[in-house]
C-alpha cells in the first residue's frame, strides 16, 4: 500500500575559493536521492543512494596533485543527528551516511559526523570521481501522506 512519496534533493553549492597552492580547476554536481514510497507500518528502514561527482582538471599544466574534502550540510529542517524531510509542518526523520554500513553520518566533520576525502594526481584530461551518498529513512514513522523533501548543500574544500 503506497501511503506517500517524498524525495531528498541534494543541491550542489559553489566550490570554495581556490587557495594560492591549488592550480587545478574543480567542479561538483549531485543527483537526487528519492525515497519513493514509504509505509509507516513496515518494520524495515527504506535505504536509497545518490551520487556526488567531483570533476577536476589541470587547466593547461602537465600534472598536479589535487586533494579535497566533501562535506554535507544538515539540511533545511534538521540537524546532523537527525535530518528531516518536510511536508508542510510535518517532519519525517532520515539521515545520510558515508558508507553502506550506515554507521557514520556524512556531515562537516563536527559533532561526530564524517566527511569524504580524496586525493590523486591529475593528468591531461579531466578526472571525474563519483562518491555514493547512502540515505536511510527509519521505519515506523506515522505521518500523513504527502510529498516530503529537504535540500542538502554539498561543499567541496580543496
Amino acid at each position: 500500500m503506497k501511503l506517500w512519496s517524498k524525495s531528498c534533493v541534494l543541491v550542489w553549492a559553489a566550490l570554495l575559493p581556490q587557495t594560492a597552492a591549488a592550480v587545478g580547476n574543480c567542479s561538483t554536481s549531485a543527483t537526487t536521492l528519492p525515497f519513493a514510497s514509504y509505509n509507516p507500518f513496515a518494520v524495515g528502514s527504506v535505504d536509497r543512494s545518490g551520487t556526488v561527482t567531483v570533476s577536476c582538471s589541470l587547466g593547461g599544466l602537465i600534472s598536479l596533485l589535487v586533494s579535497y574534502t566533501i562535506k554535507l550540510s544538515p539540511g533545511l529542517y534538521g540537524t546532523y543527528a537527525t535530518r528531516k524531510l518536510a511536508s508542510g509542518s510535518h517532519r519525517l526523520n532520515y539521515n545520510l551516511y558515508t558508507s553502506a554500513a550506515y554507521s557514520t553520518v556524512w556531515g562537516n566533520g563536527s559533532s561526530g559526523t564524517g566527511t569524504v576525502s580524496d586525493g590523486y594526481l591529475l593528468g591531461l584530461t579531466t578526472t571525474h570521481r563519483n562518491y555514493t551518498v547512502y540515505g536511510r529513512l527509519p521505519a515506523l514513522q506515522n505521518l500523513p501522506s504527502g510529498a516530503y523533501s529537504d535540500t542538502i548543500t554539498v561543499t567541496v574544500e580543496y
